[in-house]
């Protein structure tokens, strides 16, 4: 369980997602429906994003284990599995994704 951080006095748990393509050379070599799909996922996270859910998110590349992360902010960690199952890329089967607490997580400064 993640420790509680107030943000704006209300009380946000934080977690980092792995999200994780269905083959290393997936980002060179997708088929058209794939990019389709990888698009649906784009625009969900940014959806998210907006909404305050997705703090961050995008690919990593690293070669030999490319995958996406995302760092999401929400009320309790029931939330997160939901999120996960309406993502476009684990609806069409193309994605698996992780989750996982993450402990002291500091609030962002304002300029």
């Amino acid at each position: 369980m993640a420790d509680n951080t107030p943000i704006n006095g209300s009380v946000k748990m934080h977690f980092m997602l792995k999200s994780i393509p269905p083959r290393t050379t997936f980002q060179q070599d997708m088929t058209d429906e794939e990019r389709n799909i990888m698009g649906k996922h784009i625009a969900y996270w940014t959806g998210k994003q907006n909404q305050g859910i997705a703090l961050v998110f995008g690919p990593v590349r690293n070669p030999s284990s490319p995958h996406g992360v995302a760092i999401i902010e929400v009320e309790n960690e029931a939330q997160v599995p939901k999120l996960i199952e309406e993502d476009p890329a684990v609806i069409a089967g193309i994605m698996t994704t992780e989750f996982y607490p993450m402990l002291a997580v500091l609030p962002k400064q304002t300029l």
